[in-house]
């Protein structure tokens, strides 16, 4: 079993996720949005044969509330 070089604390997870819900108009929508982005990380990283150690679902929080919270990074894009 492979550790993980950056442990991620689930405090800082579970804040960012506070923080895309309370953002959002719809919970339910909201939810919904991070499951897909998670399920596209998924096939991205079985596609491209990468094994990256955070989860899906993880992985998903962290970049939407880094785009909720950094207009910017959308913009560069």
């Amino acid at each position: 079993m492979q550790k993980r070089p950056h442990p991620i604390d689930s405090t800082e997870i579970t804040r960012r996720a506070a923080d895309l819900v309370s953002s959002a108009t719809n919970r339910y929508r909201i939810t919904v949005q991070v499951a897909n982005r998670a399920k596209r990380c998924r096939y991205e990283d079985f596609d491209n044969g990468d094994e990256n150690p955070t989860k899906p679902v993880l992985r998903a929080i962290i970049e939407m509330s880094d785009e909720l919270n950094q207009p910017q990074i959308i913009a560069d894009r």
